[in-house]
């Protein structure tokens, strides 16, 4: 019988992770554990969203033209707050900021470049969706002490960690270093994150789920649409026999794209011809998360980890999940009309 006192807690976890690197600090083991403790800070926060006052709209509206809730300004504040003063950052990126936001004066600045999206899924929150955090972490390639934007454009390929948090059913913390894929549930009696699910790899074969937005459907190329007829058995060839899951939540659906296998896609249409998710903040961490796991992620016609993004705020088509379905999915878009 399993020892239900032998408990592994994130902590510990990436103390012995860093074990693996005798030539290492710290520094980067800290910055870890700081990011678990602002996602404490956030999943209590919306926790308490039913019966405190921080649901609905601040009135006013982000870099990326969408109206920003309180807990967006919350989460922003925490993790920020949580992250600032340490000495091991010299600049973070955030979705909710235009610019790069550089390290206080105040405060010691350290190698490492963090990049977040505070609050994914936010417009889910005033319905009780599960929503999420995306992170990720980058080594400064400048001699700039604070950081500049160039510390802050590199391709997901030049990650160090990357990870992100399910505020659901209950809070789970998923991350990646390149030595696999843990994921962590926080004990609310103990207050720590708990080593639940070690080693996850995405089902192969694949299970037959695709994740898409069909009311998109009109406005997608010939080549997306053959594929998604395809999926649900209107093309040539014997129904494959998938099943339809979408909540609306990058998080969570990738989430269970992790645990469960198939595919997840929000590709480019005609409204948004180069796609609407974020490439920093939201396709590159999870897309090294997905390869860490056994799967890929796509922009529909090359790796999202090869992309060097341009900007801060640039967007991607994003194809996520099993490796065979990615491929494939490529495969369709390629054949376009």
């Amino acid at each position: 019988m399993k020892d239900n006192t032998h408990i592994v807690t994130i902590d510990r976890h990436i103390i012995d992770q860093e074990r693996l690197h005798p030539e290492a600090t710290g520094a980067f083991s800290n910055l870890l554990t700081d990011m678990a403790l602002a996602a404490k800070i956030v999943s209590r926060e919306v926790n308490m969203a039913g019966l405190a006052d921080i649901l609905g709209r601040v009135g006013r509206t982000n870099i990326q033209g969408e109206v920003v809730q309180k807990l967006d300004v919350f989460a922003q504040e925490a993790i920020y707050r949580a992250m600032d003063h340490t000495g091991h950052l010299c600049c973070m990126v955030s979705e909710e900021h235009e610019d790069f936001i550089p390290i206080p004066e105040k405060f010691p600045a350290g190698p490492y470049v963090l990049v977040f999206d505070p609050l994914d899924g936010s417009s889910n929150i005033d319905v009780n969706v599960s929503i999420g955090t995306i992170f990720s972490i980058y080594r400064k390639v400048t001699d700039n002490e604070r950081g500049s934007v160039e510390d802050c454009l590199q391709a997901g390929r030049e990650q160090l960690a990357a990870g992100y948090v399910v505020y659901g059913s209950s809070t789970m913390l998923v991350y990646t270093t390149g030595s696999g894929v843990h994921g962590f549930t926080l004990d609310p009696s103990i207050g720590e994150f708990i080593l639940s699910h070690p080693d996850i790899q995405i089902p192969e074969p694949p299970n037959r789920y695709y994740s898409v937005n069909e009311a998109y459907y009109s406005r997608w190329g010939k080549g997306q649409q053959r594929f998604v007829d395809h999926l649900k058995g209107l093309g040539d060839g014997p129904d494959p026999g998938f099943s339809s899951r979408y909540i609306g939540s990058l998080v969570s659906d990738f989430h269970r794209t992790l645990l469960k296998g198939g595919i997840f896609m929000y590709p480019a249409d005609t409204k948004s011809p180069s796609g609407k998710l974020r490439l920093l903040y939201e396709a590159s961490p999870l897309a090294w998360i997905a390869e860490e796991a056994g799967g890929r992620a796509s922009s529909g016609s090359r790796d999202i980890l090869d992309i060097v993004p341009e900007e801060l705020h640039q967007r991607t088509p994003l194809y996520i999940g099993s490796r065979a379905l990615v491929d494939q999915a490529e495969e369709y878009l390629a054949k376009g009309e």
